[in-house]
């Protein structure tokens, strides 16, 4: 029996909530409300020859040109789009639409979720648990791969491992979704137990992680 999608769960979740709370609600991205945040998920998928521009700095300029732009449209069309990708993206491909879209929409569910103050931790079934485990450590060494100390993690039931030097130095305890919240620099949002010297964890609290 193949497992649930849990990148097309955390999709569909995600705009249910979008729906729900409106297009001015704030989010844990910074400047952004959740209109400029469905915006970005639908340039991210929608808009190949602007996209780059979020993960290649000289072109960021062109992605917040047509961000902005896209953040026009009426809001419950925004939401919709996000719904439902099209054809050819990467999510009509059952292995890259988990490879590439599970933190993407798991993130900015919880960047909703946690902007408001009583926000709590959702209770995350065994299958989104394993997905989420399963990007990790390729998340950790993408997110570390500039920090100077090896870095220990470990979520409790699924498992641990390492990124970055030749001794450990800091280690980051927590459940899967909460590592990957702190992996993508959600830090202050994220419930991870760092330990290990003051100094790298005070570093590590403050590190711009992510892409």
């Amino acid at each position: 029996m193949t497992p649930p999608n849990v990148a097309r769960l955390e999709r569909a979740a995600l705009c249910d909530l979008l729906l729900q709370v409106g297009p001015d609600q704030p989010t844990l991205c910074t400047g952004w409300t959740t209109r400029d945040l469905a915006a970005h998920l639908v340039v991210r998928e929608r808009r190949p020859d602007a996209a780059v521009g979020i993960v290649f700095k000289p072109l960021r300029a062109r992605t917040e040109r047509v961000q902005a732009a896209t953040a026009k449209r009426p809001y419950d069309e925004l939401v919709a789009l996000v719904r439902r990708p099209p054809p050819w993206s990467l999510a009509a491909i059952g292995p890259l639409d988990r490879a590439t879209n599970t933190v993407e929409f798991f993130v900015h569910h919880e960047d909703v979720r946690r902007a408001v103050p009583d926000w709590h931790p959702r209770q995350l079934d065994p299958t989104t648990t394993r997905a989420l485990w399963l990007l990790v450590g390729n998340l950790g060494r993408l997110a570390l791969r500039r920090f100077p100390a090896q870095v220990e993690i470990e979520a409790p039931g699924s498992g641990s491992t390492r990124v970055g030097g030749d001794s450990p130095a800091i280690r980051l305890t927590g459940e899967p979704g909460e590592l990957v919240l702190f992996l993508t620099g959600r830090q202050r949002a994220a419930r991870v137990e760092v330990t290990g010297p003051e100094e790298a964890t005070q570093r590590l609290h403050r590190a711009r992680l992510g892409l």
